[in-house]
């Protein structure tokens, strides 16, 4: 299966935050949207829209533990994780699977060009590998009945 089919299966709203908003704020829109990370952007007037990091659930959790709660008050660009791991609309699932393991990463953003146009979580290709066995022990069972 390619990403752009795993991507029509999902809501196509990609979260983002601004690399200088304070990481409460990027807290809050984790549980408000319910999501485990945030694509975080810089706008800049010579490259536009940028993607810069990623901020995740465990990215904070771990500062908390590490500062203590301080830490809610400074910004996201201080605490995203670098380099952003990106795949294309025409990888294979299989392809962003290995940049997970090899990267102990768990959200790969979806970029077309230099464009982003969703993201994907281990969440999202567990779901979809859960659905297609589903499907093919269905096929099975209606085949030797």
């Amino acid at each position: 299966m390619k990403v752009e089919e795993l991507l029509l299966r999902k809501n196509p709203r990609i979260i983002s935050v601004r690399m200088d908003e304070t990481v409460e704020t990027a807290a809050q829109m984790l549980r408000r949207e319910n999501i485990g990370a945030v694509v975080v952007k810089d706008v800049c007037g010579t490259e536009g829209d940028t993607i810069v990091g990623i901020l995740s659930e465990r990215d904070v959790l771990r500062a908390i533990v590490d500062s203590g709660p301080a830490v809610l008050k400074k910004p996201v660009g201080g605490l995203m994780s670098r380099p952003v791991f990106s795949c294309s609309p025409r990888d294979d699932i299989e392809d962003v699977i290995a940049l997970f393991n090899r990267h102990h990463i768990r959200h790969v953003p979806v970029l077309d060009q230099e464009a982003l146009i969703g993201i994907v979580s281990i969440r999202d290709v567990i779901a979809t590998k859960a659905s297609s066995s589903v499907e093919v022990e269905s096929v099975l069972a209606r085949s030797v009945a």
